[in-house]
């Protein structure tokens, strides 16, 4: 089955669950963490990597020595995404939900992260689901690190990004279908 099938399946399935109808594409993949500090990164998390495309471009461009934690609620996409990045040592695949980040982290030996990545529908969350999620980006993330979100409706969600940082800067990409882009949020409030 192809990941566009895979992917889908599942939005069909699951509707806003699954944050869209098709894996990202190669250029909206690279935008997503086009503000990363590869040389400096010691801990990256990409939260709701979906089939991976996401998660290509971080192993094509991190360190051995960066840990990469990747945490998929969907137990299919954590079984491909095991299979395809099993050959990277530093990559660590959970299956699990965000709101158990912070201990999944701990349990790992893991404080701080310097960049948290998600490609999850954080807008079509319930509220509280979206407080969870940013009271543990809060716990996780160090004080001068980054939040990058992806996004398939451009621009609209500024204000709700605004609500929990101090600085958000959008990136576009139009050649991805449809026309897409990312979040970079830096300086939690709280």
């Amino acid at each position: 089955m192809s990941d566009f099938s895979l992917f889908l399946g599942k939005f069909l399935r699951h509707g806003t669950n699954i944050a869209s109808l098709a894996p990202s594409s190669p250029w909206l993949s690279k935008a997503t963490v086009g503000n990363v500090d590869w040389a400096s990164a010691k801990v990256i998390v990409e939260l709701g990597a979906g089939t991976g495309p996401i998660t290509r471009v971080i192993a094509d461009k991190a360190s051995p020595e960066t840990r990469v934690i990747v945490l998929e609620r969907d137990e299919d996409f954590a079984r491909l995404l095991r299979e395809r990045f099993a050959q990277y040592p530093h990559f660590d695949v959970i299956e699990g939900d965000v709101r158990d980040l912070a201990a999944m982290l701990s349990e790992r030996g893991i404080g701080r992260v310097d960049h948290v990545i998600s490609g999850l529908p954080v807008p079509s969350f319930p509220k509280d689901l979206q407080e969870s999620l940013f009271q543990v980006v809060r716990e996780v993330l160090d004080p001068a690190g980054t939040y990058n979100q992806i996004t398939e409706i451009p621009w609209v969600y500024q204000g709700l990004y605004r609500k929990y940082f101090d600085d958000v800067r959008f990136v576009f990409e139009p050649r991805n279908f449809p026309p897409a882009g990312a979040y970079y949020c830096r300086g939690i409030k709280g």
